[in-house]
């Protein structure tokens, strides 16, 4: 039972598969604090980019508003036509601050995770609709560390400001003792500055929440011993098939192999276990090479088909045994079995030349042939 229980623990690492198997469920690791980081840090430095034109297009407008004539205060039409003066002068500024915000969204939420995009994921789960699994969501461990995240930001954050707003506090109320447009400029520019360091305090919880939240999707993904067999088996193939299949393969293998045997110049024998199918062709190899062999029931077919088609066959057991551990189908014989070969071919040429011409019989192989230390078997 120990051994059961320990391996239904998920202990092993997630394979390519499973991973892969995640992310087109759309299950990635993704940070949303890091989306939120980026994007008011790109506001915060956005904003410092189009602050100067921006102040600058606020002095406007206020010049404007509060320069009204008579005339004007009594026209109905110039309420358009203030509205219209306020969209051109903060369309640019406005616009480039939007730009660069959805720009650097887009990329934040792409850093941790990349681009992902799952039917999978709009489909809807009935079990989130059962209202056992809401409670233990919502009472779960990934729920305390929500709240953890959420108390954490906001004291970070509320730190942060109160540290900002001590500092600057001063600077803040001397802002009602200057000057037009002085007093503009200089509050945009505490603003910005304000702006960039109380966003810049958020980068503390990124730190934090992206290696966790890489190490928990790490955590969910990963797999039990049992799992790690099973799909093993459905990617691999089941021992049993594989070997089935490893069976028709050698089957087709040998049917080829056959209908090569009564293209061949002869076949050296053991002369019951081994049958080596052997040719030469000056137009197709500068060696002798194999076109089939085999041992004990193959060997007997190769030497059935060769009897059927009238190949000559030899008995040469130490030539045949080294031929077949040593040389391929369709590879040429070794160089060392050259002379020995080329002995047994040469005997075969000549005895079809006596059965087709008569003369004198040719003189049978040496019972003992030039065979290398190398190549006995």
């Amino acid at each position: 039972m120990a051994e059961n229980d320990s391996s239904q623990e998920k202990t092993e690492e997630p394979t390519a598969r499973k991973i892969q198997q995640a992310r087109d469920k759309g299950q990635v690791a993704r940070s949303k604090e890091l989306g939120t980081s980026a994007v008011l840090m790109s506001a915060a430095v956005g904003f410092a980019m189009v602050g100067p034109s921006l102040a600058e297009s606020l002095i406007t407008i206020m010049a404007t508003l509060f320069t009204l004539e008579r005339d004007q205060i009594f026209d109905t039409n110039q309420m358009n036509l203030v509205w219209g003066m306020i969209g051109r002068e903060l369309a640019l500024p406005m616009a480039s601050l939007m730009l660069v915000i959805a720009f650097v969204a887009f990329i934040g939420n792409i850093v941790l995770g990349g681009i992902t995009f799952s039917t999978k994921a709009f489909m809807p789960k009935t079990d989130k609709m059962n209202p056992k699994n809401g409670f233990k969501r919502m009472f779960g461990v990934q729920a305390l560390v929500e709240l953890t995240k959420g108390i954490a930001k906001f004291s970070v954050v509320a730190f942060s400001a109160y540290f900002l707003l001590s500092f600057y506090f001063n600077d803040i109320l001397a802002l009602s003792r200057e000057n037009l447009p002085g007093n503009v400029h200089h509050a945009l520019d505490l603003l910005v500055w304000m702006f960039i360091l109380l966003c810049s305090s958020t980068i503390i919880i990124v730190v934090i929440d992206v290696p966790f939240q890489i190490w928990n999707h790490n955590k969910q993904l990963k797999m039990t011993k049992q799992e790690v067999k099973d799909e093993y088996k459905d990617t691999e193939g089941k021992p049993e098939v594989k070997g089935r299949i490893r069976q028709v393969q050698r089957e087709l293998a040998q049917r080829r192999m056959m209908t090569e045997v009564p293209n061949a110049d002869v076949i050296v024998v053991n002369p019951e276990h081994y049958a080596v199918a052997v040719k030469y062709d000056a137009m197709k190899s500068t060696a002798p090479y194999v076109l089939a062999k085999g041992v004990d029931e193959v060997a007997f077919k190769i030497r059935e088909i060769a009897r059927e088609h009238e190949i000559a066959i030899v008995s040469a057991p130490p030539l045949a045994r080294a031929i077949y551990h040593t040389t391929k189908i369709e590879q040429e014989i070794p160089e060392g079995l050259f002379t020995a070969v080329a002995q047994v071919l040469a005997y075969v040429f000549q005895l079809r030349q006596f059965q087709d011409q008569g003369g004198r019989r040719p003189t049978p192989i040496p019972r003992k042939q030039p065979i290398p230390d190398d190549f006995k078997y």
